[in-house]
């Protein structure tokens, strides 16, 4: 269970206490409820508890209070951990007997709740349900879906990203009060295997999903293979128009012209900076790499177990990606834009100087970066802003919601989203990633109008709506943005709408050009291995070339034959 869902389930249960006697025969009384709910929640949250601030929360007089509590740790419920090393002063926990209790006792009450109001099966487990979605019982079905799910209840078939975007999704499809499906019709991935799942699907006879979701880079190779059909005719009668979305964000469902997919979310790779470490030592937000730099080792404090920055630098996937977008702030793409949107032959080329400069860019940041910084994959380097050990990061605006919402976070509302800072003979960029919901080319005819009603539901300005107030900064279609409580939900959607309005989202630092994972991958060994020593800049540059130059010849070779 996610601490998020947690505390809105202890929210619900100071209405809900008929199974709390049930559960704790021992504890029969309100002062006992009041002390061991504010605790647990305390707790869940990482606050500190002494004897004292529980006992104000008890409801009862103070010394009454602290007798029950002196019971209650000599019950074995609540535990105390010293603070301080003379063992003077003690803060005040749920043991673990009372945590497992706690947390048996709220699935049971989760089921209860999940089965009164979603009309599920009684013998359906409590994880098929989500408590906690804000308004997607309001949520209105298309036409198709509600013409057969009036006849019948039907499955359909979701493979999507592991990430905190399509969790929401999922738990907002369950949490519709219907019949309709449950948690249990999604699969979720973490991009590799996602990769992997979609293309093993394609190879299927029949698709074993009715829609998919492909990472942005992916979509040439998905549509020149075949793995994905087209829906541009049918996207306009399932109720979607292409007018209502920015233009960019549309076209990243595209392919030589055609329509494969729609868009679900557009996320930004945004420099997200601790405003309040700025203000206090009387920094300006930076705007180049240099200001990055001298920002970074302004607010570098190991000491203090603070760094100046933390960014995705594994090796793989999250240091190919950081080299990409580092690329295209120095004016320097792979591809230029004009050959990418042609039709002739398209061969990736790094630009040796442009790429001298984003590795000597890189060391630097490595010397304000936590120890280990090289290792590091999106959700380490997140973790690690979040919980408070660095004053600057490089991430997705999708996973920096969590900066905002998560229970553990050290920086909410402390943070400012800035743009990708410009490098050498660049500007300021705002790279686009995020996924497109497309149908699998071997899905069955008679489910294909099915999916795509599904697609045009998900992505509805209700079902946008519902995820923006939740927090979650997708870039949504143009009807949404006049809403003024849209725009109060979170910093991020600012954010995300600003850099639009401003012209700077960009697609092409990662072309969605048919061997573009191979070439990822190319880049993930030899760029690791300049950060890491085993080769200079200049021979891991040259090598990177190399192999992708053998990749290409290898696949004409293969076409030709």
């Amino acid at each position: 269970m996610k601490d998020l869902e947690f505390l809105r389930i202890l929210d619900f249960l100071q209405q809900l206490r008929t199974p709390w006697a049930q559960a704790f025969p021992k504890a029969d009384n309100d002062l006992v409820w009041h002390l061991l709910h504010h605790l647990v929640a305390s707790h869940t949250k990482g606050e500190i508890v002494t004897a004292s601030t529980l006992a104000q929360a008890g409801y009862a007089p103070y010394t009454t209070s602290l007798r029950k509590i002196e019971e209650l740790v000599a019950n074995g419920l609540i535990i105390r951990v010293p603070r301080s090393r003379t063992g003077k002063s003690f803060a005040l926990q749920p043991s673990a007997q009372l945590t497992t209790d706690f947390e048996a006792y709220l699935l049971e009450v989760k089921r209860v709740v999940a089965q009164t109001l979603g009309s599920r099966a009684p013998g359906e487990a409590s994880d098929d349900y989500y408590f906690g979605a804000s308004a997607a019982g309001n949520l209105g079905w298309p036409p198709l879906m509600r013409r057969q799910t009036a006849a019948k209840r039907f499955d359909l078939r979701f493979l999507l990203a592991e990430d905190n975007y399509f969790v929401a999704m999922q738990n907002m499809w369950a949490d519709l009060r219907t019949n309709f499906g449950s948690r249990r019709d999604f699969t979720l991935a973490r991009l590799p295997q996602l990769y992997q799942l979609a293309k093993e699907n394609a190879q299927r006879p029949a698709s074993q999903y009715d829609v998919v979701a492909i990472n942005i880079p992916w979509m040439g190779e998905f549509a020149s293979k075949g793995y994905i059909r087209p829906v541009g005719d049918v996207v306009r009668a399932a109720g979607l128009e292409p007018a209502e979305f920015h233009a960019d964000f549309w076209a990243t469902g595209q392919w030589r012209g055609k329509q494969y997919g729609v868009p679900i979310y557009c996320t930004i790779e945004t420099l997200a900076v601790r405003r309040d470490l700025f203000q206090e030592a009387g920094l300006s937000f930076p705007g180049t790499f240099e200001q990055v730099l001298s920002v970074g080792r302004s607010l570098h404090a190991p000491a203090h177990g603070r760094y100046g920055i933390t960014w995705n630098a594994a090796r793989g996937m999250p240091v190919a990606a950081s080299f990409l977008f580092l690329l295209g702030d120095c004016g320097s793409f792979l591809l230029e834009r004009s050959a990418a949107c042609g039709k002739g032959e398209m061969r990736p080329v790094i630009d040796m100087t442009a790429g001298l400069r984003v590795l000597d860019y890189m060391h630097q940041l490595i010397e304000i970066s936590p120890p280990g910084v090289t290792e590091f994959d999106w959700e380490t380097s997140l973790d690690t802003f979040l919980t408070g050990h660095a004053a600057m990061t490089y991430c997705w605006s999708m996973r920096a919601a969590r900066f905002e919402y998560d229970t553990r976070s050290k920086v909410s509302r402390k943070v400012e989203y800035l743009p990708h800072p410009a490098g050498p003979h660049g500007r300021v960029t705002a790279p686009i990633g995020g996924f497109v919901l497309c149908v699998p080319a071997n899905l069955p005819e008679e489910r294909m109008r099915l999916a795509v009603d599904a697609i045009a539901w998900i992505t509805s300005p209700d079902a946008v709506r519902d995820h923006l107030k939740s927090g979650l900064p997708v870039r949504p279609r143009f009807s949404v943005i006049s809403d003024p409580e849209v725009m109060r939900s979170s910093p991020i959607v600012n954010f995300v709408e600003r850099v639009a309005r401003r012209d700077l989202l960009d697609s092409w630092q990662r072309p969605p050009i048919p061997e573009y994972v191979a070439v990822e991958a190319v880049l993930g060994d030899e760029i690791h291995d300049a950060l890491t020593g085993r080769s200079t800049d200049r021979a891991a540059l040259t090598a990177a070339q190399r192999r992708i130059d053998a990749l290409f010849r290898e696949r004409t070779t293969m076409r030709v034959a």
